[in-house]
């Protein structure tokens, strides 16, 4: 059901997505068209602020952080599944895997570089943290305000 809350938490989160997103496009090699990263990211950040935080809003501004950072932590695990499940896609349409079982481990190896990647991140880390902090709390203001 749609209350304020989820829809903060939507917009709030979408917003740290895309914000964390076009901090990580700077961390890739040279050369690496982002295409639609930054925007799609920002959708899956909705998503999970909808879904994830929007739920747990209104049990107080303690319990809000650590929603907040499930959230985040939900959405980042999110993208780094889809982004890197798109690139193994991407590379094994151009042979680059000998068979579907390097294909799947190459999978993980994509996975594994992009966390790390992205937790070696100064910038995308405070970002995602916190951002997801702040959305956090205005979510729970949401709630408590049209409640």
């Amino acid at each position: 059901m749609p209350t304020a809350a989820r829809l903060f938490a939507a917009l709030g989160f979408a917003v740290v997505a895309f914000l964390a997103s076009e901090s990580f496009i700077r961390e890739l090699p040279e050369g690496t068209n982002p295409g639609w990263f930054s925007e799609i990211n920002a959708a899956l950040g909705a998503l999970t602020g909808w879904r994830v935080m929007g739920g747990l809003a209104g049990k107080g501004r303690v319990v809000a952080i650590t929603s907040g950072l499930r959230t985040t932590v939900t959405m980042v695990v999110l993208a780094l599944v889809l982004h890197s499940l798109y690139e193994m896609i991407r590379l094994s349409m151009k042979l680059r895997y000998g068979g579907p079982g390097e294909a799947v481990l190459g999978f993980f190896d994509l996975v594994l570089e992009y966390g790390q990647l992205m937790l070696t991140s100064w910038p995308v880390m405070v970002i995602l943290l916190a951002g997801g902090t702040l959305a956090a709390w205005l979510t729970e203001w949401a709630g408590r305000r049209w409640n």
